[in-house]
């Protein structure tokens, strides 16, 4: 078995890492922070969460593939898989680009299975909506049915509501007039709290119930692959600053204190790109949940040694380490936590050992 990526693999990476640096390129990210910050209520804390999504940089990205990646060549999407889809937010992870991107992708695969009008939207605004979110003319956001916060609601045209059992499409201003702002730990994130149940009880089946399972580990994935990309980049980050910071005549890199901190950064994130890789081919539900909690860990353990090499420095509001601290935080908690992801594994083990005996 060959487990190396192919040349159209490769240039997939290739391909949406220099749509990234082109559209959303480090000066574009500030822009997105520092604005935010100026936005301040006079209490002296930054990053209330409040920005808007780049409309023209979603469109971009839609037109680019990124919503389209799964969806069918004869529904006029790529036709590519789950293991593209993955190269591809880890791009985006990496780049620390904000938005809904998994919920959206999630949404322009149901759009285009004629699953769109499963939610509340009158007729004709579901063919609008599902014409309009593989080409990133439409974001569509996600109410995660285990509780998690709803990110970039005031940006959205839909909500994905998944649950347990249940899986559907609401109006974004439906869903907004019984939410809260609150205030997000990242700025680039901004975030509104809502009540679990806001799917209606006849929306659910076992038919849905299989979809919804799926979508929930599909999401789980590419949540993964942010993180996985995320972790990659303060490898990048902390080594080229190992090389320039000098101390004592010689750079600091020469150290061993910070030679190791590196080093176990490198080993967390090949280890996290091992696993989400391989989930993304046998999409096994213990192999996802193995991936989320290893990329959960890389992305923020690597930022936190990433802020340790670069001392004071890192701390301050101009660095970029701590936005990816930040984002692997808000991250972490989406989808499938650490605790629901240890127990997949757990159940799987304890699968695996019935079986046997």
């Amino acid at each position: 078995m060959d487990f190396q990526l192919t040349d159209d693999q490769r240039a997939l990476r290739a391909g949406m890492r220099e749509l990234l640096e082109r559209r959303f390129p480090r000066t574009r990210l500030r822009t997105v922070i520092d604005g935010d910050a100026e936005r301040d209520d006079g209490s002296g804390e930054r990053g209330n969460g409040g920005g808007g999504l780049d409309r023209g940089l979603w469109r971009e990205l839609g037109e680019a593939g990124l919503f389209a990646l799964r969806v069918p060549e004869s529904a006029g999407g790529v036709g590519l898989g789950l293991p593209e889809a993955v190269l591809a937010f880890e791009e985006a992870g990496r780049a620390l680009l904000p938005g809904p991107l998994v919920a959206t992708e999630l949404a322009a695969g149901l759009c285009t299975t004629g699953l769109c009008a499963m939610g509340s939207f009158e007729s004709g605004r579901a063919g609008s909506l599902a014409a309009g979110v593989t080409q990133g003319e439409a974001v569509v956001t996600a109410l995660d049915g285990g509780g998690a916060p709803v990110e970039h609601l005031a940006s959205a045209d839909a909500v994905l509501a998944l649950g347990p059992t249940v899986v559907e499409l609401i109006p974004a201003e439906e869903v907004a007039r019984s939410t809260e702002p609150i205030r997000s730990v990242d700025p680039a994130t901004p975030l509104h709290r809502t009540a679990p149940s806001r799917t209606r009880p006849e929306q659910a089946g076992p038919g849905r119930s299989g979809i919804a399972v799926r979508l929930r580990r599909e999401a789980a994935l590419l949540t993964a692959a942010q993180q996985l990309g995320s972790a990659c980049r303060t490898v990048e980050l902390a080594v080229d600053h190992a090389k320039r910071r000098t101390q004592f005549g010689r750079p600091i890199g020469a150290f061993q204190a910070v030679q190791h901190l590196c080093a176990q950064m490198l080993v967390r994130a090949e280890s996290a790109r091992s696993v989400v890789y391989a989930a993304a081919v046998t999409e096994d539900p213990g192999d996802i949940a193995a991936a989320k909690l290893l990329a959960d860990e890389a992305a923020v353990h690597n930022a936190r040694d990433c802020l340790q090499v670069h001392g004071g420095m890192g701390f301050t509001w101009e660095a970029d380490v701590h936005l990816h601290l930040k984002r692997a935080w808000v991250r972490a908690g989406q989808w499938q936590s650490a605790a629901a992801a240890e127990e997949e594994l757990a159940a799987g083990l304890v699968s695996t050992v019935e079986t046997c005996l």
